[in-house]
């Protein structure tokens, strides 16, 4: 698919904003970098990111919070998490609510984070085509049926 692959970047550390945001960009991927939770919801659907980077240890709303908030309005997006929370317990809680997976921070392998935005973007062109398939089999059911 020949789309502008865009994340929304969602972290209270300014640092790991632009660690990221340089590591990704290089990366060909495009970056919106949020630092307030309050904030993401509303930029996520002005932007019309389809990948999120998600900090679960934030004030005013952690991350699991903000998770279900997203899939609640589009299961779709895809989520990965990106914290220095480190417990089964949370890598857990974050997959049973929609999350495609973690990221650990410190962050010292920025091929890993490339590596899941790369899995996340897949995942989302295998819908589209599937999508697509199912659109063009219908399609050409209907004018089966109709001659």
């Amino acid at each position: 698919m020949k789309y502008e692959k865009t994340v929304l970047h969602v972290d209270d550390d300014p640092a790991i904003l632009r660690l990221v945001a340089k590591a990704l960009t290089k990366h060909g991927v495009q970056v919106i970098s949020v630092s307030k939770p309050a904030e993401a919801i509303s930029q996520l659907f002005h932007t019309g990111a389809r990948v999120v980077l998600l900090d679960i240890d934030m004030p005013d709303k952690d991350g699991l919070t903000l998770l279900a908030e997203i899939k609640k309005h589009d299961a779709g997006i895809q989520v990965i998490m990106c914290t220095g929370m480190v417990s089964m317990g949370t890598v857990l809680q974050s997959i049973s609510l929609g999350a495609e997976g973690c990221v650990f921070k410190p962050i010292q392998d920025f091929g890993r984070l490339t590596e899941s935005v790369d899995r996340a973007f897949e995942k989302i062109d295998r819908w589209w085509i599937s999508l697509h398939q199912w659109m063009e089999n219908t399609t050409a059911a209907e004018k089966v049926g109709c001659n």
